[in-house]
């Protein structure tokens, strides 16, 4: 980055820049949903180097293929999303000493600083997908490395509840919410880090086979969960009661699809609360139930996403944000969110709904069509992410444009 990109990027920086971060980490897990779900492996729940070396000896070129394009993948998008946590946390530090900082204080605008933890879990998530498919002999010391991992993802709920917590403090307290301002699902931003925070704390129950760490796992990600399905809903109301009343917030409109991500991660922690139930409590959830549940969470995720796209194309909103001579705003990069959740919870319709139930058969013909959706919504924010990198960072023209603050 040129130093005057640099001075631009501290000068003008918004906190909602760690959104670029978090769609470099989510795309580095859609690569892994070609492991998880292409590649045997059969002594743990999910691939790891070992793994993907044996598949990738025996198989064809097609095979070959695959492993080699996923692990380039994971390891191009997770060195992305740590460069861009550096720069971001770097900023931040900066930010918290400007008068920008000082003014976003005190406004609706204050939940915009849970970005930071919500971008901060998902490096804990890429750190340990990088670690599965790079590292060799990783599983054989997991067990111990589960307890660190609920630790991180704790810490990282306790940074997100303090943040939370002092918003939360001052308008109960004091007032000053802004309904006006609210005209966008921008608040829902809260409810998607605790859910990020959350389906991390259900990994463990999905694959430990400790009793008691699946125990705090399934406490600690139900605990993260109920606390994420009461702040969304509140947020949901209060949104929509002011778009109804004043409009989208241009700048604000991708938002309207954050749903989308908050709803594959609430499946995902689902999903992996179920397995640990199944291994540890022997607790069995039928098939067709998993199917079920999926399928509705993919139905909301589309009309969610109709929604958003009919507004965004109402509004005009790439011609307004998104090209050389239209305006900046950091809000543009939770456009990319939506397009990687849809990719990752149609791999787990796919594989989870259609073919764990006998519906479509694992490698036919059906199966990669039914697979084509994904892989089309993981190259669209692929191109995406490369556009907004360009706009925001390359040229040196970032200008940091928040969403609206009152």
């Amino acid at each position: 980055m040129s130093a005057h990109t640099q001075t631009a990027a501290t000068r003008n920086w918004s906190p909602l820049y760690f959104l670029a971060a978090l769609g470099a980490g989510g795309l580095s897990v859609t690569f892994f949903m070609y492991l998880m779900f292409w590649v045997p492996h059969p002594d743990a729940p999910v691939p790891v180097f070992e793994d993907l070396m044996s598949f990738f000896a025996t198989s064809g070129a097609a095979g070959k293929f695959t492993v080699v394009f996923a692990m380039a993948g994971i390891a191009v998008m997770t060195a992305l999303h740590i460069s861009l946590m550096v720069f971001n946390l770097r900023q931040l530090a900066a930010f918290k000493k400007s008068t920008a900082y000082s003014a976003l204080m005190g406004t609706n605008a204050e939940t915009q600083l849970l970005a930071a933890p919500l971008a901060a879990a998902m490096t804990i998530n890429a750190g340990f997908i990088a670690g599965l498919v790079f590292v060799p002999g990783l599983w054989s010391i997991v067990e111990y490395l589960f307890p660190l991992a609920l630790i991180a993802f704790v810490l990282v709920g306790i940074w997100s509840f303090r943040l939370l917590g002092a918003f939360l403090a001052r308008i109960f307290s004091e007032g000053g919410f802004n309904h006006k301002a609210n005209n966008s699902f921008a608040q829902i931003l809260a409810s998607f880090t605790l859910s990020m925070v959350a389906v991390g704390m259900a990994a463990p129950a999905a694959m430990s086979e400790t009793p008691w760490i699946v125990a705090a796992s399934l406490t600690l990600s139900s605990f993260m969960m109920m606390t994420t399905v009461i702040v969304a809903a509140v947020a949901l109301v209060l949104a929509v009661r002011s778009i109804l009343e004043h409009g989208i917030a241009e700048e604000a409109a991708p938002t309207l699809m954050v749903i989308v991500p908050l709803l594959t991660v609430i499946g995902i922690a689902l999903l992996r609360i179920d397995h640990g139930l199944h291994t540890t409590f022997d607790v069995h959830a039928a098939k067709g139930a998993t199917f079920l549940m999926l399928t509705r969470i993919l139905a909301v995720q589309i009309l969610f996403l109709m929604l958003g796209m009919a507004v965004l194309k109402r509004i005009n909103y790439s011609a307004k944000f998104m090209t050389s001579e239209g305006k900046r705003s950091a809000g543009s990069y939770a456009l990319v969110c939506p397009g990687v959740a849809l990719s990752v919870m149609l791999h787990f319709w796919v594989n989870k709904g259609l073919v764990a139930n006998g519906v479509i058969e694992k490698f036919s013909t059906v199966y990669w069509i039914a697979n084509t959706p994904a892989l089309i919504a993981q190259l669209a924010m692929i191109a995406l992410v490369v556009k907004l990198h360009r706009l925001h960072f390359v040229k040196g023209s970032m200008t940091g444009a928040a969403m609206p603050a009152e």
